[in-house]
């Protein structure tokens, strides 16, 4: 074994110990001479007086049982098994091996639990045939805030300045076909920033040839208003509202 030549504890400076134990002189003092602690001391010593000074020597490190890799037909009938959908217990039980060797096999092939046998099924999105069909329109709430915060900088002195200054609120548009959105920020939801954003709204999408034929919103007071409800009834777009 390789021991570095200047290591406190060699089996040279073991030996050492131990005379100076059997001088007499205490564990405590033996100890802080060699540069080690108490229960080294007597550790080197119990050794010794078993084996004598073989016992002084480095021990190998191999593990005393050595696992065995597990064949491959065995791993197979256990992953036949498992996908007949048999527990762990009952694969163990029926192949006459461990538990523990049935437990690392599905590990291994990412079967441990019994849904990992269905593959999730591919999303599904349904989305309209043409662009305009049906846009999205939602807002968002932001809360303002006066300079970077504590997540960025670190620093919590003074965190407390921005609270109070208000919200802002992100109106959003989003084609359900295509998906090219547009956005503005409106200092509230109220009627008049909806109306105003949908204007917009259209006229953005109008620019990229999207003629907008239906849209789709929550139930927010400002979606239910007349005013919005003839708004859309002069442009010839029809108005779906999500389920409360």
């Amino acid at each position: 074994m390789n021991i570095h030549e200047n290591a406190r504890l060699t089996p040279s400076g073991r030996e050492r110990l131990v005379r100076l134990a059997q001088s007499g002189l205490s564990p405590k003092a033996v100890a802080a001479t060699m540069g080690v602690c108490p229960k080294t001391v007597g550790k080197w010593v119990a050794r010794f007086e078993a084996e004598g000074a073989a016992g002084l020597q480095d021990r190998s490190s191999r593990p005393h049982k050595l696992h065995r890799p597990t064949p491959p037909q065995t791993q197979e009938a256990i992953v036949a098994l498992r996908r007949q959908r048999l527990t762990g217990a009952q694969i163990a039980r029926d192949l006459a091996v461990s538990p523990a060797t049935v437990s690392r096999v599905l590990r291994r092939h990412g079967l441990s639990r019994i849904k990992d046998l269905e593959p999730p099924e591919p999303v599904r999105r349904y989305e309209r045939a043409q662009p305009g069909e049906l846009i999205h329109i939602d807002i968002k709430k932001l809360g303002r805030f006066a300079r970077v915060g504590h997540r960025i900088t670190g620093d919590r002195t003074g965190q407390s300045s921005s609270r109070g200054i208000g919200w802002e609120y992100l109106h959003l548009a989003v084609d359900d076909h295509s998906r090219l959105a547009y956005s503005e920020i409106h200092p509230d939801e109220q009627r008049g920033s909806c109306l105003a954003f949908l204007v917009n709204a259209l006229r953005f999408f109008r620019r990229h040839g999207i003629r907008v034929e239906r849209v789709m919103t929550d139930n927010g007071p400002a979606f239910k208003s007349r005013r919005y409800a003839k708004a859309l009834r002069r442009l010839n777009i029809r108005h779906q509202r999500t389920r409360p």
